[in-house]
């Protein structure tokens, strides 16, 4: 190895450093129904048939999630990391790249899950929640660009980072990087949306692939 392809990489969470989808995982605490729902309402908007924030605030309205079911949201995360993804962002961190998580999750989650994977909280950028005095939940940080469409773009854009850089992520807020980055990747080994791999520079099915790629 002599060099790196990229010296940034800007990684999704949701089905693609873990397995699961944090809103899903919440739903499925309310029951089948409201679970069913927010499975159907995410899937079209990560395939982009539905704006994004205009399911945001609806999903969260809809769920509900408590101080402690975060929390857990966190270790579930961890618990279903997917193959290779610790891994990966070790060797990208030993051979000089920076990591940066940009996501539309709730971001006390997503800052376990990035301690978990040696990610430094500086760059993890998602979603603030407002919790009560009892810990039931208060609202959302609605001017937070990761909970808005093109919000990913225009948060990558005001962070200037090194380029060339490289997007990893498997849905439409991710692909919408893709004009302010040297490089999108369709991540597909937890999700396979062809919608997204057709707007992909190139499609990576698991990460000692995408270590290969970025470390030369």
């Amino acid at each position: 190895m002599t060099g790196l392809a990229y010296r940034t990489v800007i990684f999704d969470v949701d089905s693609t450093l873990s397995r699961i989808e944090g809103i899903e995982w919440l739903a499925a605490l309310r029951g089948p129904d409201v679970a069913s729902r927010i499975t159907d309402v995410t899937e079209r908007a990560m395939r982009g048939e539905l704006l994004f924030e205009g399911i945001y605030a609806a999903r969260l309205d809809a769920v509900r999630p408590t101080e402690t079911e975060v929390a857990a949201l966190g270790q579930a995360y961890i618990d279903k990391v997917t193959d290779g993804a610790r891994d990966a962002v070790a060797a990208l961190n030993k051979g000089g790249a920076r990591v940066v998580i940009v996501s539309g999750g709730i971001r006390t989650a997503v800052l376990a899950f990035a301690q978990f994977l040696g990610v430094p909280e500086r760059d993890v950028h998602a979603v603030p929640l407002r919790f009560d005095d009892n810990g039931e939940y208060a609202g959302y940080y609605d001017g937070h660009p990761c909970a808005r469409q093109f919000g990913k773009r225009n948060l990558v854009t005001s962070l200037e980072l090194e380029r060339p850089s490289l997007a990893v992520g498997d849905g439409i807020t991710d692909a919408e990087m893709k004009p302010v980055v040297d490089a999108f990747a369709a991540f597909t080994g937890v999700v396979n949306r062809k919608e997204i791999v057709d707007l992909a520079d190139f499609e990576l099915r698991n990460f000692p692939d995408l270590v290969t790629r970025i470390l030369t």
